[in-house]
């Protein structure tokens, strides 16, 4: 699976945001969110842009950081 997946799960732990906390800010249920984490499921780049944007909203330190984590070619 893709580095979308491990980089949400790190910034969520990370920055102590529930994955239900960002299902609700994105308007889809936590098990999508549990799959992208858990890597079941990539994420679509239309969703990648949507976790950043909701990320912001709830925090955007951990916006940042997921845009840096997941743009950084040294972390495949």
């Amino acid at each position: 699976m893709g580095k979308a997946g491990r980089v949400l799960k790190s910034v969520l732990e990370q920055y102590n945001i529930s994955q239900i906390k960002l299902a609700a800010q994105l308007g889809v249920g936590r098990s999508n969110v549990y799959r992208w984490a858990n890597e079941v499921r990539d994420p679509t780049s239309e969703t990648v842009i949507a976790i950043i944007k909701a990320l912001e909203e709830i925090n955007p330190e951990a916006a940042v950081e997921f845009k840096k984590q997941y743009m950084d070619d040294a972390n495949p």
